[in-house]
């Protein structure tokens, strides 16, 4: 029988110390949901410029997230992780104090680029920390719960905080977590890296993002306003840009993105699924705080109150599915959470009102546990160890770039839906925010256009997760329950911090 190490009380302490930047991650993009209706005003941001001070952050992140993992196994993933928490910072405080939305989403793509040199070294180091496969599982429900904790503390803060402060305030909430990150982090997190890492192909770095970039915009644009030649023609670019993004990577020795990983089934289904997941999740959480707040006239502190049962059943799913995946392969585990997704989109496609929305979203977050905290482990499990921190970055990818891709498709999605149901002229035109204060019919014009806005994407998301459950269901159906063979060795933890030599990853 095959023995692996379990992990002791240091990999746990550590653990603790790679979940500040997490928490922190999450706090800042559950604050922008609740300030958005605030800063819009302030700044005057227009209905395009709202969305991409949403999404910018995330196209960002995950148009560096495989740089940043390659650019970890270099020069050490703790280095990168506290000179992330740096940066993360000082972009904070850049927008916190932003004078016009341009200077906002300019000091947005700043804070995606810092992110995403924090969210691959987090998991990276948890994969290099836990080893055993049941305590990894429960290693990363707890990593995925602390987004939760952070969407719970983001909206209720947050919207203590705009009751009281300008709206710049929310950005400041994570400063001090990465001054204690950076505090504590030399001394509790031991060093990984591979000095025999192959260097970064800038060429590589350019081109990705010359095909995200593009393509995610050209999508949002035709999405909002129709086929028009500018959007399809950067679309397109966009693809050509890919294709040769691709066939760069299958020349290198050491490429930015190794494209073999593609081949194993249960890999790739499960990266789409997680894609699909945030994408639908980011899209109608988006909208239902939107709702909360310019349909039923909630402050934002009611209206993070109102989103913690959701917050709250997603935490208990990450904790509980671990457990669960002990016993219970990942098919059926993975498709009934979906199932319960599902379930949750179906209810907020209702009009049902506010006590609906909150019990659909409820519903919906349950189901989210055993697809982030199985899956990951999945998608790590499905490539050779010499491969598991490039499939690690990978799987972070498709979670930041689904989630801002849920807010600009599915946005568009919504908008093209206001713009048709409530054929309205002026501001008003544009979004719910701009009808504010125009009179009370053409209010009520846009409130009513509001909501068939949030059922059809609600209906949208809903049937994206349904044909994702099917795809897991026919490709996962062989694999077993996490961790069915018992460990029986023990490594002893390092008795302080330590530069781990690991293999190439990719």
């Amino acid at each position: 029988m095959t023995t692996t190490a379990r992990a002791g009380r240091r990999a746990w302490i550590g653990l603790a110390v790679l979940a500040l930047p997490t928490l922190l991650v999450s706090l800042d993009t559950f604050v922008m949901v609740m300030a958005l209706p605030h800063l819009s005003t302030e700044l005057g941001a227009s209905s395009t410029q709202q969305l991409w001070i949403m999404d910018v952050y995330g196209f960002m992140v995950g148009g560096f997230l495989i740089t940043m993992g390659t650019l970890g196994d270099r020069i050490g993933r703790r280095r990168l992780l506290l000179i992330g928490a740096a940066a993360f910072g000082a972009a904070s405080v850049l927008a916190a104090f932003s004078t016009s939305p341009g200077m906002l989403i300019a000091a947005r793509a700043l804070l995606g680029i810092a992110g995403a040199s924090l969210t691959p070294s987090t998991l990276a180091m948890i994969m290099n920390l836990f080893h055993d496969p049941r305590q990894r599982a429960s290693a990363v429900g707890l990593w995925a719960g602390c987004f939760t904790v952070g969407a719970i503390i983001g909206p209720l803060v947050g919207g203590m905080m705009l009751a009281h402060f300008w709206w710049g305030s929310v950005f400041l909430l994570g400063v001090p977590a990465m001054v204690l990150l950076l505090v504590v982090g030399p001394v509790l997190l031991p060093e990984h890296r591979d000095t025999s890492a192959g260097r970064i192909d800038l060429p590589s770095v350019a081109l990705s993002l010359g095909a995200i970039l593009p393509f995610t915009y050209g999508l949002k644009e035709t999405a909002r306003d129709g086929w028009r030649p500018l959007p399809l023609t950067v679309l397109a670019a966009g693809v050509v840009v890919g294709v040769l993004f691709a066939r760069r990577q299958r020349r290198l020795d050491d490429p930015l993105l190794d494209l073999s990983l593609f081949r194993t089934p249960a890999f790739s289904a499960v990266l789409i699924a997680l894609m699909a997941n945030a994408m639908s999740s980011g899209g109608t959480m988006n909208l239902i705080a939107q709702h909360f707040q310019l349909v039923d006239g909630m402050s934002p502190f009611d209206a993070g109150l109102a989103m913690v049962p959701g917050m709250i059943t997603a935490m208990v799913s990450f904790q509980v599915a671990p457990l669960l995946g002990r016993r219970i392969p990942p098919v059926p585990l993975i498709p009934a959470g979906l199932a319960l997704t599902v379930t949750g989109m179906l209810i907020l496609a209702q009009p049902a009102g506010t006590t609906g929305l909150v019990i659909g979203f409820a519903v919906s977050c349950l189901g989210a546990g055993p697809l982030v905290s199985i899956g990951t482990n999945v998608v790590v499990g499905a490539v050779p160890p010499a491969k598991a921190g490039s499939a690690a970055g990978i799987a972070q990818t498709g979670n930041e770039l689904g989630y801002a891709l849920g807010i600009a498709v599915l946005g568009s999605l919504g908008t093209a839906v206001y713009r048709h149901t409530a054929d309205l002229s002026g501001p008003a035109h544009d979004s719910l925010a701009g009808a504010a204060g125009v009179g009370a019919s053409v209010m009520e014009a846009a409130r009513d256009a509001f909501d068939t806005e949030l059922q059809v994407v609600s209906l949208a998301a809903a049937a994206v997760m349904l044909a994702v459950a099917v795809l897991v269901a026919a490709t996962l159906r062989h694999l077993p329950a996490v961790g069915r063979q018992e460990p029986t060795s023990k490594t002893p933890e390092p008795s302080g911090p330590s530069e781990v030599k690991i293999p190439v990853a990719g």
